[in-house]
């Protein structure tokens, strides 16, 4: 383990959040539609993969949220954070934890981990797979405003993305694979802007994803470069659908490709739609755009929803009836897909 403390205020102004202003002003260039030549063909699988456990990733969605709200600077926090760097060592990974003070748009400081496992260490061709494991301070997208400071059970947004990602953890202790895997949980995304900050603090526009940013200026390892990364982020509801997220198609549109054909070849097209999504500021956004790291982003937006995520999300009600074991399946067992037939 080691330690890092710096301070690092936050930029902007909605993340995997406010669905209304999914869509920023960043400077990117427009998407292009993909041609033949730049999309990317995956071949007939030709590796033995895994069974993803859908029932060992619910309850492993089930034991983060018994902890409580994971808030940075809490007790819950730091008790599942200590569960989850465990678990993982528990599994062979070599196990850092990257410590960092962080403050926070609105002046809170805490002390927040992000933990990176790393399965066959020795291999220098590798995958990254990435979630957020922190909870959201602010239930400000709750019906009822006396809930708008209140903490959010985050089973959904951070639980479900860790789950699938703690299976896989085990799927690896057991079945190596033929590429070096990576699994960096991120700490600090859902710290940013409270909806009734917007007007008060307009000018900090990178208030979500602090883990991820700092990671991303100082990753765990100098001149880490792994051959993609895979962001999963709300991805635990029923009835979910992915679509191609915009940041993701912009820098990553080969692997968004690549992961979509996995997903219709093992039999989850339901699930991973072939049509554009909102633009979602998320730790994948800082992946790329500052650590030059090609992410994608699997999320559960639906840019024709009220909010985009669901009615439940940034509410009270982010609790375990928002997850679905076969949605879980889908996602798990397509990644699964996608890391055993790299080679």
């Amino acid at each position: 383990m080691y330690k890092v403390y710096m301070l690092l205020m936050a930029l902007l102004l909605v993340n995997c959040g406010s669905g209304a202003n999914d869509k920023k002003e960043v400077n990117v260039q427009p998407h292009v539609p993909a041609s033949q030549d730049n999309v990317a063909m995956v071949a007939e699988p030709v590796a033995i993969v895994p069974i993803f456990d859908a029932d060992s990733a619910y309850s492993f969605v089930a034991r983060q949220v018994a902890f409580g709200p994971r808030v940075p600077g809490t007790a819950t926090h730091r008790k599942c954070g200590d569960f989850l760097v465990n678990k993982l060592k528990s599994y062979g990974a070599d196990v850092l934890v990257q410590e960092v003070g962080l403050k926070a748009y609105n002046g809170d400081t805490f002390i927040a981990r992000n933990i990176i496992a790393q399965f066959q260490p020795e291999k220098s061709e590798r995958i990254m797979l990435c979630a957020h494991w922190d909870s959201r301070p602010w239930a400000d997208s709750d019906p009822d405003k006396a809930n708008h400071y209140k903490p959010v059970p985050g089973a959904n947004d951070g639980g479900s993305g860790v789950g699938v990602l703690l299976e896989i953890a085990r799927q690896l202790s057991m079945n190596p694979t033929a590429v070096g895997v990576d699994i960096i949980l991120f700490d600090a995304e859902d710290y940013g802007l409270h909806e009734n900050d917007a007007e008060t603090y307009a000018s900090n526009r990178h208030s979500w994803a602090l883990g991820s940013q700092y990671w991303s200026y100082f990753p765990h390892t100098s001149g880490y470069s792994p051959r993609y990364g895979i962001l999963l982020d709300i991805v635990g509801a029923p009835n979910s659908v992915f679509h191609h997220e915009y940041f993701s198609m912009h820098y990553a549109e080969n692997i968004v490709h690549k992961v979509w054909q996995w997903a219709h070849k093992a039999g989850y097209s339901a699930y991973f739609i072939n049509e554009e999504g909102g633009a979602i500021t998320d730790d994948h956004l800082y992946v790329n755009s500052t650590a030059g790291i090609p992410c994608i982003d699997i999320i559960n937006y639906d840019p024709e929803s009220p909010n985009g995520f669901g009615a439940y999300h940034h509410t009270l009600k982010d609790d375990m009836d928002w997850i679905d074991v076969e949605t879980l399946k889908a996602v798990g067992q397509t990644v699964l897909t996608v890391i055993y037939n790299e080679k």
